[in-house]
């Protein structure tokens, strides 16, 4: 069992057409998850600025706040002070994630960025880790069918992680961490949307040494948040 957990992909607020918890706090609290990166689903399917509002009312230390920065809009900078991670949504919110303003903006912010893998692809993600090698990256829900695709990613951009939750293959974290390295691999589940069972039993039945074990869990997503080498 890894001596502390931390949930890098986690939504609060409602969703959309679904009924599904607001607070993750009681979820996070059965499955001995201790803290989680929090979005706002307001920001995240809908306004980012009013969902950044929302989430600055979270209170509880346990969630710590992801705004959604869309690049070129008033208010990027600002929302990404003080912010030790922040979320890009290029699809969802209809930008060039490598388009000039984007760069420009990405490399003025000084925070790690979170893009979900579906909301780009590996040849964007590629070219925005080459452009801004100091721009440090956690990829969401890479899902297991890219595991070849997403290695590919992860050798050729040392500034990128990525989150482990959707890995849900026999063996797929482990063949990952034996490549790049448990350092460079985040727990995280996507929940309310995303089931956060799966990943949680996932992370407790890994076939790896307990010091890795133990990074995935909460040490390489702290590393990444202070800038550590992965």
């Amino acid at each position: 069992m890894p001596r502390k957990v931390i949930d890098a992909h986690r939504l609060a607020g409602p969703v959309p057409f679904d009924d599904l918890p607001t607070d993750p706090r009681p979820e996070m609290e059965r499955l001995g998850i201790d803290s989680a990166l929090v979005t706002h689903t307001i920001g995240l399917y809908s306004d980012p600025q009013a969902g950044n509002d929302a989430l600055a009312q979270l209170t509880d230390p346990r969630l710590i706040p992801v705004p959604v920065v869309v690049p070129g809009v008033a208010g990027a900078d600002v929302h990404a002070a003080g912010a030790r991670l922040v979320r890009l949504c290029p699809q969802r919110h209809r930008f060039d994630l490598t388009g000039p303003i984007a760069l420009r903006t990405l490399g003025d912010l000084g925070v790690p960025v979170a893009v979900d893998f579906e909301e780009t692809s590996p040849a964007e993600l590629r070219t925005l880790a080459g452009h801004l090698t100091e721009l440090r990256m956690l990829v969401l829900n890479p899902g297991y069918r890219h595991l070849r695709a997403l290695a590919e990613l992860l050798a050729v951009a040392p500034n990128v992680w990525t989150e482990i939750g959707t890995v849900n293959t026999e063996g797929g974290v482990e063949w990952l961490a034996e490549r790049f390295g448990a350092q460079r691999l985040v727990f995280g589940t996507g929940a309310p949307v995303l089931d956060d069972c799966g990943p949680r039993f996932l992370l407790d039945h890994l076939d790896l040494p307990p010091a890795d074990v133990d990074l995935i869990a909460a040490g390489s997503l702290e590393g990444l948040l202070e800038g550590l080498p992965g």
